[in-house]
C-alpha cells in the first residue's frame, strides 16, 4: 500500500515537473513578435538606398543582428544596470519604485526591466493594469530561459518606439541621423537611449531642452561610471538634437519597387549596388533630361552590370524630375518595349556561327520586297551591297531583314527565347520578319543581361555551345547568379559581334574618340523602334554593360528621338565613370580564312586580291565569292568578246568583280571606283538576261493595284535595273508593247486583274521575262 502510494506520488510529482518545464518554455508566442516591416535596400556597403513603410505605415526595419557597443551601454545605464544579472524581473528595483510612487502618490519610478519592457512591446494591445503587469514579471522569467541576454536585448532594441512612426534602432538612427546604429557616436547612442522613454519629446521646436538634458544626464553617468572619458562625455554634449527625422534616401526606389515584385517584401536587403555609382548615374539623367524635355521626351532608364560577377551595380528605373503625369514612378527597366534594332548583332552572331556570312561579306542592300513586306533603311537609301560588319555597324535594316529570311525568322525566334528574353513570347509566325526591327518587345533587364551574359562566355575558361549553364544578372549581394538556359551563341561568333560592334560611328560629342590616350574601348548598338516611341543604346566594356532606354512612358513618339541622338549620349556618359582601355581577349575556336579582298566572300578561284579573316570554324565552309567571273576583252580592254566575234589570242582574258544589276545600279552610285563591264563589240552575238534585273515586282508576285484619294485605281510602278545606265528598254505585257525607257527604268502600268507575262528587251536584244499576278 505504501509503495503504492510513493510511486503514485513520484508520477504526480514527475508530471508536475513536466508541466512546468513546459509551461516555462513553450507558453511564450513564436514569434515573439510578428509585426510587419518595412522593405529596405541597402548597397554593397551597407548604405541605405531606400525604403518603403510597412504594412502598418511604420518605419519599422528588420530585427537587428547585433546591438552595437555604444548603444548598449547607454541603454543599460539609463533603463537597466543590472541586466545581465537579473532573472528577468529586478525585486530591488521594484521595491524602489513602490515606495517612491507611495511617497510621491503618483507614479514617477518604473521598476520594468528590459526584458519587462521588451515583453510589454510584444504585448502591446494588454491594459497597463497591476495584473498585467505580473503577467509580464512572470513572462519575462519564461522569456530569459527561451533567448539569450544578447537576444532580448537585440528584441528590445528592435521594436522599442522612437517617436512619430518610428520604431526600433535601426529605422531610428537612419531618420534621425542618417547612417547605421553601429555608425553612431556617444551623443547620438545616448540620445537614442534615453528616447523610448519619452517618444514624444522627439517634435521639432518641442521639448528639445528636456530631450537634451536627459541624455547630458545619462553621459554624466557614463563618465561616473568610466564608460567613456571627460573629453569623449565633454564632445557628446556638444552634438545638437536633430530638429525632425531625415528624409530617408530614394536613389533606387524603382530597384525597391522591382524587388517586392519578386517576393521580397518587408525583407532588409544588401543589393550589389554601388552606391556612388548610382548616384552619378542619376545626375547624368538628370542633366540630360533638360535637354530631352526640350523635345518634350521625359522619360529615361539606365543599367549597369557588371560582367565578371553578373551583378547590378546601378539601377536607375525612370528620371526622378517631372511629375506623376509623365510616368516618372514607371520601373521602365522591367517594362517591355519595341526593340528597334538592338536585336541585330545576335542574328549577326548566330549567321556566323552556323558559316552562312563571313565578317566582311558583301550583303545586298537593295529594295526589297518579300510577301508584302518592303523594309526601309532609317537614311531611305541604299549602298546595293555592303560588308556584313559594316552593315551592323551602321544599322543597315534592309541587309538585316534579308539576313533574317536566309537565317529563319522561326529560328532567330527560338534563339531568342534561348537568351531568356522571355518577353518575346508570341509564337514566331506573330513577328514575322519584322522581329528583327522592333517587331517584338523586350525590356531592358532582359537585353543587357543578354549582352552582359554573351561578353561574360569570353571570360569563361570552359563553354561549350548549347551545354554549358552561364550566370544571369542579379541584384543581390548575397545571390548566386544563375544562367536558366542554354549558350546558344560560340565564344568566336560572340567575340566578332562584339567586334564589329566596336566601329559603330559614334554621336557627334564623341568624335575623334580613337585619338585620346583614354580612348574607350567600348562595342555598342543603338536601336530606334518605329514612329520613334522608343531611343535604345546598349554598349559593352571588357568588365561592365550599360544599357539606356530613352521615350515616354506612354509611347508618345517624338520625331528627334533616336538611339544615336537620344540614349547614346548617356551612355557614353556612364561609361566615362569606368576604366574602359582594356579589352576581351581573341577565344580559342577562330580560324584565318582566306577570302575575297573585295566581296568579303570566300577567295573563289577568280578572286585576284585575297585577305585573310578570323571567323568561326564553320566560316570554312562560307559560300566562295560569286562576284569576280572571267571575262574576254578586246586587246585594247573597250569591249567583251566571245566565240562569235573573234579568235582565243585577240582576246585578253581578266577577272572582273561584277555586281548582279540591281546591286550595281545602287552600288556604283555610291562607289566611284567600281569599274562596269565594257559592252560587247557590235558584231559579237550576245544574250545576256543578266544585264538586267526586276526590281518590282519579283517573279511571281500577287499584287493589289492600290485607290487613289478620289477612290479611282491607281498605277503599280514598275521598276527594272540594268548594267549598261544609258540602254533603252522596251517594256511588254503579254507580248503588247506598252512603253519603253532609257536611264530611269521605271514606268507605272494598270494592268487588268489575272496573271500577266512581262517582257522587257533592251536594245541590244537582251530578253527577260517575269510573271506576275493583279488580284482583285
Amino acid at each position: 500500500m505504501i509503495k503504492k502510494f510513493f510511486k503514485r506520488h513520484l508520477f504526480f510529482k514527475g508530471l508536475g515537473v513536466v508541466v512546468v518545464v513546459w509551461y516555462l518554455f513553450f507558453s511564450l508566442p513564436k514569434p515573439l513578435f510578428s509585426a510587419p516591416t518595412s522593405t529596405v535596400l541597402f548597397d554593397e556597403n551597407h548604405q541605405l538606398l531606400a525604403a518603403k513603410l510597412a504594412a502598418d505605415e511604420q518605419w519599422r526595419f528588420s530585427a537587428i543582428d547585433s546591438v552595437p557597443k555604444k548603444f548598449e551601454s547607454c541603454v543599460l545605464q539609463f533603463e537597466d544596470a543590472y541586466f545581465k544579472y537579473h532573472p528577468g524581473f529586478n525585486p530591488i528595483a521594484i521595491l524602489k519604485a513602490l515606495v517612491t510612487n507611495f511617497r510621491k502618490r503618483k507614479i514617477v519610478r518604473g521598476g520594468s526591466t528590459i526584458t519587462m519592457q521588451t515583453l510589454r512591446l510584444a504585448r502591446a494591445k494588454k491594459s497597463r493594469t497591476l495584473y498585467q503587469k505580473f503577467v509580464e514579471l512572470i513572462l519575462a522569467t519564461r522569456l530569459e530561459l527561451r533567448y539569450s541576454k544578447e537576444e532580448i536585448l537585440q528584441l528590445y532594441a528592435s521594436h522599442t518606439p522612437y517617436g512619430g512612426n518610428i520604431v526600433g534602432l535601426n529605422a531610428a538612427a537612419w531618420r534621425y541621423f542618417g547612417r547605421s546604429p553601429h555608425q553612431l557616436s556617444w551623443g547620438e547612442s545616448a540620445l537614442l537611449a534615453v528616447l523610448p522613454n519619452a517618444p514624444s519629446l522627439m517634435h521639432p521646436g518641442k521639448n528639445r531642452r528636456q530631450l537634451q538634458e536627459k541624455r547630458n544626464r545619462l553621459l554624466d553617468k557614463l563618465l561616473q561610471q568610466k564608460i567613456i572619458d571627460s573629453s569623449t562625455c565633454f564632445l557628446a554634449k556638444q552634438e545638437q538634437i536633430p530638429n525632425k527625422p531625415k528624409k530617408l534616401p530614394s536613389q533606387t526606389q524603382h530597384l525597391l519597387q522591382y524587388a517586392i515584385k519578386k517576393g521580397y517584401k518587408g525583407q532588409q536587403l544588401v543589393t550589389s549596388i554601388q552606391k556612388n555609382k548610382q548616384q552619378q548615374t542619376v545626375d547624368i539623367l538628370q542633366r540630360h533630361y533638360k535637354r530631352l524635355i526640350s523635345n518634350h521626351v521625359y522619360n529615361a532608364a539606365c543599367l549597369v552590370v557588371d560582367i565578371d560577377t553578373g551583378k547590378v551595380i546601378t539601377y536607375v528605373g525612370n528620371t526622378q524630375q517631372g511629375n506623376a503625369g509623365y510616368g516618372k514612378d514607371v520601373d521602365i527597366i522591367q517594362s517591355p518595349r519595341s526593340t528597334g534594332s538592338i536585336l541585330k548583332p545576335f542574328l549577326y552572331a548566330a549567321a556566323l556561327q552556323e558559316g552562312s556570312i563571313l565578317p566582311n561579306m558583301l550583303l545586298p542592300d537593295v529594295p526589297t520586297y518579300i510577301a508584302g513586306y518592303s523594309p526601309k533603311n532609317f537614311s531611305k537609301s541604299y549602298d546595293g551591297a555592303v560588308p556584313a560588319n559594316q552593315a551592323l555597324s551602321r544599322s543597315l535594316n534592309v541587309p538585316a531583314v534579308r539576313m533574317l529570311r536566309d537565317y529563319s525568322y522561326e529560328r532567330f525566334h527560338n534563339l531568342l527565347r534561348k537568351l531568356n528574353i522571355t518577353s518575346i513570347s508570341k509564337p514566331a509566325d506573330h513577328y514575322g520578319l519584322s522581329l528583327i526591327l522592333g517587331g517584338a518587345e523586350a525590356s531592358l533587364w532582359e537585353l543587357t543581361n543578354t549582352y552582359a551574359q554573351l561578353a561574360r562566355t569570353l571570360k569563361v575558361e570552359e563553354v561549350q555551345t548549347q551545354t554549358t549553364k552561364m550566370p544571369s544578372i542579379g541584384f543581390l549581394k548575397s545571390e548566386e547568379t544563375t544562367y536558366n538556359g542554354e549558350v546558344p551563341l560560340s565564344k568566336p561568333a560572340v567575340y566578332l559581334m562584339l567586334d564589329a560592334m566596336l566601329g559603330v560611328q559614334r554621336p557627334e560629342q564623341e568624335d575623334g574618340w580613337q585619338y585620346f590616350d583614354r580612348s574607350q574601348q567600348i562595342a555598342w548598338k543603338t536601336g530606334t523602334s518605329f514612329g520613334n516611341r522608343d531611343a535604345w543604346s546598349i554598349g559593352v566594356g571588357a568588365k561592365y554593360v550599360v544599357g539606356v532606354w530613352v521615350g515616354n512612358a506612354d509611347g508618345e513618339g517624338r520625331s528627334e528621338l533616336t538611339g544615336t541622338k537620344s540614349a547614346a549620349p548617356i551612355m557614353f556618359d556612364v561609361f566615362r565613370q569606368f576604366d574602359t582601355r582594356t579589352w576581351f581577349l581573341a577565344p580559342d575556336g577562330l580560324f584565318d580564312i582566306e577570302t575575297c579582298s573585295i566581296s568579303g566572300y570566300k577567295a573563289g578561284q577568280f578572286c585576284e586580291e585575297t585577305t585573310s579573316v578570323l571567323a568561326p570554324k564553320n566560316g570554312l565552309i562560307a559560300p566562295s565569292c560569286p562576284f569576280h567571273k572571267r571575262v574576254h576583252l578586246s586587246l585594247d580592254g573597250l569591249y567583251q568578246l566571245n566565240s562569235s566575234c573573234a579568235e582565243p589570242f585577240e582576246m585578253l582574258h581578266k577577272s572582273w568583280f561584277v555586281l548582279p544589276p540591281t546591286m550595281e545600279w545602287y552600288y556604283k552610285k555610291k562607289y566611284n571606283n567600281y569599274e562596269e563591264l565594257p559592252p560587247f563589240k557590235i558584231d559579237c552575238q550576245q544574250q545576256d538576261a543578266t544585264v538586267m534585273e526586276v526590281v518590282y515586282p519579283k517573279n511571281f508576285s500577287k499584287l493589289f493595284i492600290p485607290k487613289e484619294l478620289n477612290g479611282q485605281l491607281g498605277k503599280i510602278i514598275f521598276k527594272i535595273a540594268h548594267r549598261q545606265e544609258h540602254s533603252l528598254l522596251y517594256w511588254h505585257i503579254d507580248n503588247e508593247f506598252v512603253g519603253q525607257t532609257s536611264r530611269f527604268h521605271q514606268l507605272a502600268l494598270q494592268p487588268k486583274p489575272g496573271k500577266h507575262q512581262l517582257t522587257l528587251i533592251d536594245q541590244n536584244g537582251n530578253r527577260l521575262e517575269k510573271f506576275f499576278e493583279i488580284l482583285e
